[in-house]
């Protein structure tokens, strides 16, 4: 089931293949991070985006906190009022598309929510959760 999802993900989005190669890579390396690791997964994804946490500057904030439960919409960077477009890839196809971008702004937002790093399957589950919304 979970293969089916993953495969009907790709299959709706054209995603780069600069950005396949990448999720690729991510699935190889939280291979090695966890061996019981099997695919990514969208439900993980949305825990990740959604839960609150003592982030950047001791405050309590989610990525929804700058990015919104609604990812077709515009948002607003909690921290800088500056305003963000939408994530999602039906109504922004540009998005996702630079990943040399997606990386940084991963390493940045995982810094900024959770005071660290994210693991390559977080990384995983994050990216399949906005690219199903």
């Amino acid at each position: 089931m979970k293969n089916l999802l993953l495969i009907f993900i790709f299959a709706t989005f054209s995603f780069s293949s600069e950005l396949n190669t990448y999720l690729s890579n991510l699935k190889k390396e939280a291979t090695k991070e966890n061996p019981n690791f099997k695919e990514f997964n969208i439900k993980r994804g949305e825990g990740i985006f959604t839960s609150k946490h003592i982030g950047k500057k001791g405050k309590k904030i989610a990525c929804t906190s700058c990015h919104g439960i609604d990812l077709t919409k515009k948002s607003e960077n909690y921290f800088t009022a500056k305003e963000i477009e939408p994530l999602s890839k039906k109504v922004n196809p540009t998005r996702l598309t630079d990943v040399k971008k997606v990386k940084k702004w991963l390493r940045r937002n995982f810094k900024d929510v959770y005071n660290r790093v994210g693991t390559a399957q977080e990384k995983g589950d994050v990216l399949v959760y906005i690219l199903n919304k």
